[in-house]
């Protein structure tokens, strides 16, 4: 959910003052390969072929998925993500996956407390095994890294960029933020040595 949705019409000039802020090479490049996607959502044919191509790339990271028709009470119940949701939350989910390790692969909702679709909220929250402060930034990490698989999918990253809400603060921290968050996924070596490249 957007915190300060932001005019359609002041969009663009709201993203050159970002990109503008950008000092490092590597984020601008980042961000204009997002910047480069739709800022809606896809629907109908599209929205199930973003899907498809999203339980692909979680395949090939080593993600078990729920067969349809299971219905699953976590995003991730520690075993297999719950495929039938949007796209850009199996994306996120796999970048989880991807930046968690061993260990917290095996809880629901990789020990974060719960997931956007999570309807067992409370078992979730039990689960969680990190400190809010990591959660954070590791929910940022994921953020990032799914917007950019979304990114070299074609599929529309600005719109999670923005629903994500990683313009917030964009006078202050939005920036120097986003240049952190990949910095730290490139010395992971998941931003272009990830699963999810085509």
């Amino acid at each position: 959910m957007i915190l300060t949705p932001i005019p359609r019409e002041q969009l663009a000039a709201t993203l050159d003052r970002f990109a503008g802020q950008l000092d490092d090479p590597a984020a601008r490049a980042a961000f204009a390969s997002i910047r480069a996607t739709a800022a809606q959502r896809a629907e109908g044919e599209a929205a199930e072929s973003h899907r498809q191509e999203a339980l692909v790339q979680a395949l090939r990271c080593g993600m078990r998925v729920h067969p349809p028709g299971v219905r699953a009470r976590f995003n991730w119940d520690g075993a297999a993500l719950d495929g039938a949701t949007e796209a850009y939350v199996i994306l996120h989910e796999t970048a989880h996956f991807v930046l968690a390790p061993p260990e917290r692969r095996r809880l629901v909702d990789f020990g974060l407390g719960p997931g956007p679709d999570t309807t067992a909220r409370a078992a979730a929250e039990r689960a969680a095994v990190l400190p809010v402060a990591a959660r954070d930034a590791e929910e940022a990490a994921a953020s990032l890294l799914g917007i950019l698989w979304e990114a070299r999918l074609g599929q529309p990253a600005l719109a999670s960029f923005l629903d994500q809400n990683w313009l917030e603060g964009l006078d202050r921290s939005a920036a120097p933020h986003f240049t952190a968050v990949l910095r730290r996924l490139r010395r992971l070596g998941v931003v272009e040595a990830g699963c999810a490249t085509r």
